[in-house]
C-alpha cells in the first residue's frame, strides 16, 4: 500500500509542488469511481460494485470518504500531504 502511493506522488502532484492537495488526491483517487460508474449516472449502483451487491454509493459520498482518508493521512494537518504521509497506511 504505502509503495503504491508514495510513488504515485509525482503523477498526483499536478502543480509539481511536492506535495498533495486535498483537490489534487479527489482528482487522483477519483478515477475507480469513474471506471466503475459504468451509465455514467454519478451513482455507483449494485450491479456496478465489486462482488454485485452493496448500498449505493453516490460521487458526493465517495468523494467525502476520499476527504476523510486524506485528513487521517495529514498528520502534521498543513492541509497537504508529502511523500512520508502518503507512505503511511491510512489511520
Amino acid at each position: 500500500y504505502a509503495f503504491r502511493y508514495a510513488n504515485s506522488l509525482p503523477m498526483m502532484d499536478v502543480d509539481g509542488d511536492g506535495r498533495v492537495s486535498l483537490p489534487e488526491y479527489l482528482d487522483w483517487m477519483g478515477y475507480a469511481f469513474d471506471r466503475m460508474d459504468r451509465d455514467r449516472d454519478g451513482v455507483l449502483s449494485p450491479p456496478e460494485l465489486p462482488g454485485g451487491r452493496g448500498a449505493p454509493l453516490t460521487r458526493a459520498a465517495h468523494r467525502a470518504q476520499l476527504a476523510e482518508r486524506f485528513r487521517r493521512q495529514d498528520t502534521n494537518r498543513d492541509g497537504v500531504l508529502d511523500a512520508r504521509e502518503l507512505a503511511a497506511p491510512p489511520r
